[in-house]
């Protein structure tokens, strides 16, 4: 396995990277990719979200980056510019980490979730354009309106000073496309943290513009669940939930039928 840190050029986000090498199967074999945003209210990144999750995927055969993007003091557009190397970055290297340029995807949990989904709903705004577009998201109980339904806090650490200003422009349901990357939601009917209709809003988007999108709503689970078993919780923790385990099995084989 390759394990190594990348600092990229233009913006200095940091990706660590999780690749598992071909030797033991085909040698050009080419595997989807998934870069892992964390969640933590743009105010941290959570560890519980990061390698834990990119070393399950490694076990599903999906390789894996977990992308440091950069949360307050920094402000909006600053993990959006992060977000969008990122995917042009790891396009850009597939062949050498053994990867399929077609089936890049965002992962995102909480306000990782609103990273993931930003770059995957204005990706043509940016400079690199389609190269930065990502095949595919994988949004988990991720923060996405800035309405009614808000986590405040994350939008609040996101924009700062201009909140008032600008909250309607992170008010992710409002930007779903004829062009958004198929998505695969999952959140939990009993997170009061980030309410469920963050999700139900999107996917109301989404199947209004007939975008391909998978959702799944388990009654319950708190927030910020990750992978919901021991390798995230101590084994007596209210946050193992099996049967919101299935969660990354599930989005593996929606992310492989792509």
């Amino acid at each position: 396995m390759r394990n190594e840190v990348l600092k990229l050029p233009r913006t200095g986000v940091e990706m660590e990277l999780y690749l598992t090498d071909n030797r033991a199967v085909e040698a050009e074999r080419k595997r989807p990719l998934v870069l892992v945003f964390p969640g933590g209210a743009y105010a941290w990144r959570s560890d519980r979200e990061a390698e834990p999750v990119a070393l399950r995927l490694l076990a599903l055969g999906i390789q894996a980056a977990v992308v440091r993007y950069s949360v307050a003091p920094a402000r909006y557009p600053k993990a959006l510019e992060e977000a969008a190397e990122a995917v042009a970055f790891a396009r850009a290297h597939a062949g050498e980490w053994f990867c399929d340029p077609g089936r890049i995807a965002v992962m995102g949990f909480s306000a990782g979730g609103h990273a993931a989904a930003h770059i995957g709903l204005k990706w043509h705004q940016m400079p690199q354009g389609r190269a930065c577009r990502p095949d595919a998201m994988i949004l988990c109980y991720p923060v996405i309106t800035s309405g009614e339904h808000a986590h405040r806090g994350s939008i609040e650490n996101l924009l700062g000073e201009e909140y008032q200003r600008l909250r309607e422009e992170v008010s992710l349901e409002k930007y779903v496309r004829e062009d958004t990357p198929p998505v695969f939601l999952w959140h939990t009917r009993e997170d009061e943290a980030v309410p469920p209709e963050n999700s139900l809003l999107l996917a109301g988007e989404l199947c209004r513009k007939g975008i391909a999108f998978e959702l799944h709503l388990w009654q319950r689970g708190g927030h910020g669940m990750s992978l919901s078993s021991d390798q995230v919780y101590p084994s007596d923790s209210t946050g193992i939930h099996p049967e919101c385990q299935e969660w990354i099995d599930m989005a593996a084989r929606w992310l492989k039928a792509l």
